[in-house]
């Protein structure tokens, strides 16, 4: 049996970018900053990050578009994804994020065209 479950937060290092599958369902995509503390040989403390891609699928992922900004800091609860692809003769591959849950913990910016007092943000 093996577990797939990882949860991190951090800081968005881009703005997110909608699009939608050829099907119509909205895929939300960002990139995050999440912070790993390193002792120098020094002895000094230091902050190495480490750059997480992110995607989230389904209706939320227009919400969350509309009010995740560049630096805002979030929560993601999801799976690890790997996936690989050839460019240009070269193999790559990458491990990324898939959410399920997204929280705004900073950042949130309420769009001008709707103003809504309940949600508690």
């Amino acid at each position: 049996m093996s577990i797939n479950r990882v949860i991190i937060s951090g800081n968005l290092t881009r703005s997110p970018e909608l699009r939608n599958t050829a099907a119509g369902l909205p895929v939300l995509s960002f990139g995050m900053a999440v912070n790993d503390r390193r002792k120098k040989a020094d002895g000094e403390w230091e902050d190495y990050p480490n750059f997480v891609d992110c995607t989230l699928f389904g209706s939320r992922g227009e919400w969350l578009s509309e009010r995740m900004t560049k630096g805002a800091r979030v929560v993601v609860e999801g799976k690890l994804r790997w996936s690989q692809w050839e460019k240009d003769g070269t193999k790559r591959s990458k491990i990324e994020v898939v959410a399920d849950e997204v929280v705004l913990m900073s950042g949130y910016q309420q769009p001008a065209e709707q103003v809504d007092d309940d949600i508690p943000f």
